[in-house]
């Protein structure tokens, strides 16, 4: 009993040992992912081998390495690892052609092999930005393309303009085995966009540490704008006023010219123009007037006006010791701005003071007229009334004495007039 257990578990042994060498000897391999240019590992492995044979070869079934023996001449291709369960071998400086299935294959009877992938990842080229003209105008329609190659699946293109994305219009071309691929921004150009940078951006799975990029800016050339900036709301006698003619245009517009009235500046020691400022070092009321600031390329010119009423220096009373029973609040100023068009400053009076009674006597005025016009209303209202109920009432003896040649003919036809009364009314309205 017990030698037939033996045998039996000795059988059951072998079978496993069979198996497990049969299951075993199945060579085991990976798909690989490599950049153009890089190094490509590939590795077969066996997890039971009876001293059999491990071998490489390339998409072509041409045969690499033979367990540790190299059967192909390229110097690209070295033996990292040959052992009785595993033959990896190396392929630097990778090619788009050395793209395919290579096979490992284990020489047991029969043959067993597995095959695995090698991918190579195309690197696109740096992305060249074309259309751009230097300088463009303000106005100008152009269209910026930036052009990238070589890329292995294709590349995306990303435009920004300084650090925020906008949208271009993308084409992908095949070429070979790689890919050109195109993306166009149109573009209207004003003077927002002068010293902007437009970067195109090229992402590709083989850039993942180093994106490509190139980066154009523009420059734009337009006419210039002007405005005139004031160091004091209310100028008054005396003080210190400093009119400061800002300009932006490109080319810029240098120098700038300042006029009064139409004319040039008054010659005076306190008037003092330096480049774009002028200032007036002690304000009176001869600097009255329109001052005018223009600047100019070749692109056209601008200009900028400011109206100068100089105020009555404030006059200092003494304190008062009864403190006043309402508040008093300052006279209000009236503040002076650029303007477009030539107000004319005439005499000492402050212009802007007129029309301070006029709300006044407006409302007055307008009182008045109501109360006309209501007592008009009424008068016409009252005639049309009194006209309406106008009326002839007679007496019977004058009702008579209309067809009567005299006093006594009168009296009987009045007489006779009573018997007719019902028949014969008069209605008056």
């Amino acid at each position: 009993m017990n030698l037939k257990s033996n045998l039996i578990f000795t059988l059951y042994t072998i079978y496993g040992i069979l198996l497990k060498g049969i299951s075993g000897q199945y060579p085991l391999v990976q798909n690989v992912t490599v950049t153009e240019g890089g190094t490509a590992n590939l590795t077969c492995r066996v997890e039971y081998n009876d001293n059999t044979s491990l071998q490489w070869s390339n998409p072509a079934q041409q045969t690499l390495f033979f367990g540790d023996k190299k059967a192909l001449r390229d110097n690209r291709i070295e033996l990292v690892r040959a052992t009785s369960s595993e033959l990896t071998i190396s392929i630097s400086d990778v090619t788009l052609g050395d793209e395919g299935l290579y096979t490992c294959s284990l020489f047991t009877m029969p043959v067993r092999t597995a095959k695995a992938y090698l991918t190579v990842l195309g690197v696109p080229e740096k992305p060249e930005i074309n259309g751009l003209t230097k300088p463009a105008m303000e106005g100008d329609h152009i269209t910026l393309t930036c052009i990238t190659q070589g890329s292995k699946p294709a590349a995306d293109l990303r435009w920004f303009r300084n650090e925020k994305e906008v949208k271009g219009a993308k084409e992908v071309n095949a070429s070979g085995k790689t890919f050109t691929v195109r993306s166009s921004l149109q573009l209207h150009v004003d003077r927002n966009d002068d010293g902007v940078a437009y970067t195109c951006r090229v992402d590709h799975v083989a850039l993942a540490q180093a994106p490509q990029q190139a980066t154009e800016v523009l420059e734009v050339h337009y006419a210039p704008r002007v405005e005139i900036i004031k160091s004091t709301t209310v100028p008054q006698e005396g003080q210190y006023l400093k009119l400061e003619c800002f300009s932006r245009g490109n080319p810029s517009p240098d120098p700038v010219m300042w006029t009064k009235d139409g004319g040039d500046l008054p010659d005076l020691d306190r008037i003092i123009v330096e480049g774009r400022e002028l200032t007036f070092t002690s304000l009176n009321k001869t600097d009255n007037g329109t001052y005018r600031c223009e600047a100019s390329n070749h692109l056209g010119t601008s200009s900028a006006e400011y109206v100068l009423y100089v105020y009555d220096a404030p006059t200092t009373l003494p304190p008062s010791t009864t403190p006043p029973l309402h508040p008093i609040l300052p006279d209000p100023t009236v503040q002076l701005s650029t303007h477009a068009s030539d107000p004319t400053v005439t005499g000492s009076r402050d212009p802007n003071a007129l029309g301070q009674h006029g709300t006044d006597h407006a409302l007055i005025g307008g009182v008045v007229a109501v109360v006309v016009f209501v007592t008009l209303c009424l008068i016409i209202v009252l005639g049309r009334y009194l006209a309406r109920h106008k009326g002839t009432y007679l007496t019977n003896e004058a009702k008579g004495a209309d067809d009567a040649p005299d006093a006594d003919t009168a009296i009987i036809n009045a007489e006779g007039n009573h018997a007719h009364a019902e028949e014969k009314k008069e209605y008056f309205i």
